[in-house]
């Protein structure tokens, strides 16, 4: 799966600069993390330029996670098959060609379908770093090189809306992928320059083929049926139908392949194992809750407050903050207490923010968006390391490679899911409350005629259109409020979950690696 085990005779290797190395390895990482926010900001800039709607925009966001979700099992494959060295450098120069294309993509098809590529060749680089990182460093330093990957995982979505907002604003979208170029062409470069002398032995192993085409025939035509459902009117659509059907079909025989297979794609059966399972599948929602809010947050600030890209950026980007400062004191102090306890504080914090923002209107300051933000930074400094390490906690041996990898596959499918599925629920809400405000008014309503031509200033068409667009506003708001609400309170239905698990939670051999990207 994705955690890539360092070659035994690779761990004697140094490179002639560590330092350089590490910049090399950290910064191909700092891209790739970067790119799953960066766009974030700039998605109405870019509907509106490429002749698209806000929700269909969505699309380069989902269309890169489901590609590197379904890229995340093919890494031990390639990198054993190819050299992990040779694979990082490959994926990373890829990466980079990638976010060429997205850059000179004129349609939202083409740059949806080079996102989908670029999210492919990213999948195998985060695991590739963490195995490379850890190989290049004596022992004794590990958890030092570790808790360096860790931190640039937490900077890069800080940077990412303000660096995003700010190139939007200032130059033009797709400049927020050509900066990618000479940070992919230079890291390569260096990694292959500094690790040339590494053991990078390959092997030929058997590939499920079965599982890979299942895998992606399912979860691809899945991803297209949230994508397209609203526009097509969901099952009153045949192409909704007919997608559903592939959908279904190819995913049952994933699953009944995976479980029977010798070399499985995805080790299902490692669900077997009681922590590991309530641990992912408190994972996978949490992740996609807080994928959510990283999604709805900066399109909200622009669509309905009025923000510009930077300005929402800079509201949004305060949730990073603190996880920078308290991340290494949790992995540090937070096996000295019960894991659980320290992720009910993560849940509770995350659940009282969503809570906060079910009560905002359409005049909330910048100050009380960026506050609430910075506060849910606790929650996220508190949420990763705990929950990863209780899911890892009761496997063993080579299944806590396996299981980083599959918990990781997981995790990127539920985010990649809700992204579509939130923004069909807010769409959703804003039009069943627009339904209902333009009830009250009516051509036979002296009240409401007289609010009218005062909204147009005498003109009856202008102050329709005037008092159309309010009230869409705030259906909106309040589509968005009912969102936050329900997000609240998935969050805090976590907390039940993870009271499932059983301690002891030890650290396994691979807890310490898994980053919260």
């Amino acid at each position: 799966m994705a955690a890539v085990a360092a070659a035994a005779p690779a761990d004697t290797f140094r490179p002639p600069s560590l330092a350089l190395a590490t910049i090399g390895l950290s910064l191909a990482t700092f891209m790739q993390v970067l790119d799953t926010t960066i766009a974030n900001v700039s998605l109405p800039t870019i509907a509106g330029n490429l002749g698209a709607s806000v929700s269909q925009s969505t699309w380069v966001i989902t269309s890169f996670a489901v590609s590197n979700a379904i890229a995340l099992p093919l890494t031990g494959w390639l990198s054993k098959r190819f050299g992990e060295v040779r694979m990082f450098v490959l994926a990373t120069m890829l990466f980079s060609l990638a976010s060429f294309l997205c850059g000179i993509a004129r349609s939202m098809e083409m740059l949806v379908a080079c996102r989908a590529l670029q999210g492919f060749v990213a999948g195998p680089m985060y695991p590739l770093t963490q195995s490379l990182l850890v190989s290049i460093y004596p022992r004794e330093k590990r958890g030092m090189a570790l808790a360096l990957l860790a931190m640039v995982t937490v900077v890069a979505p800080i940077a990412g809306p303000i660096l995003g907002g700010w190139i939007t604003d200032n130059y033009s979208w797709p400049w927020i992928f050509f900066i990618n170029i000479p940070i992919g062409i230079f890291a390569s470069t260096v990694v292959k320059d500094q690790l040339a002398q590494r053991p990078d032995p390959t092997v030929r192993l058997p590939i499920d083929y079965v599982g890979l085409i299942t895998l992606v025939i399912g979860v691809g035509c899945l991803q297209v049926l949230l994508d397209l459902g609203n526009d097509d009117d969901w099952f009153h659509s045949t192409r909704i139908v007919v997608l559903a059907i592939v959908a279904a079909i190819s995913l049952a025989v994933f699953l009944i392949w995976e479980l029977t297979e010798k070399h499985p794609l995805v080790e299902l059966n490692l669900l077997r194992h009681r922590n590991f399972r309530v641990g992912t599948i408190a994972m996978v929602i949490s992740y996609a809750a807080f994928f959510s809010v990283g999604l709805l947050m900066p399109l909200w600030l622009q669509r309905d407050l009025g923000y510009t890209a930077i300005w929402a950026g800079l509201a949004t980007a305060p949730i990073g903050v603190l996880p920078v400062f308290l991340a290494p004191v949790v992995g540090k102090h937070a096996t000295k207490f019960d894991l659980r306890m320290v992720a009910t504080i993560a849940f509770i914090a995350m659940a009282i923010t969503s809570f906060m923002r079910a009560d905002f209107n359409l005049q909330v300051p910048f100050s009380v968006v960026a506050g609430i933000q910075l506060f849910m930074g606790v929650g996220v400094a508190f949420f990763f390391m705990p929950v990863l390490t209780i899911l890892l906690s009761d496997l063993e041996g080579m299944e806590v490679a396996s299981g980083s990898g599959l918990a990781t596959f997981l995790r990127t499918l539920g985010g990649s899911f809700a992204a579509s599925i939130t923004i069909f629920m807010w769409n959703e809400r804003t039009d069943v409350h627009h339904a209902q405000l333009t009830e009250h008014i009516n051509v036979y309503d002296p009240a409401a005629m007289h609010s009218v031509q005062a909204l147009g200033q005498g003109d009856l068409q202008r102050g329709a259109a005037m008092m159309d667009y309010m009230i869409t506003r705030q259906a909106s708001q309040i589509g968005f409020n009912e969102i936050f609400w329900a997000l609240g309170w998935m969050f805090l239905g976590i907390i039940v979950l993870i009271w499932f698990a059983k301690p002891p939670f030890g650290a396994g051999p691979g807890a310490a690696g898994g980053g919260g990207h």
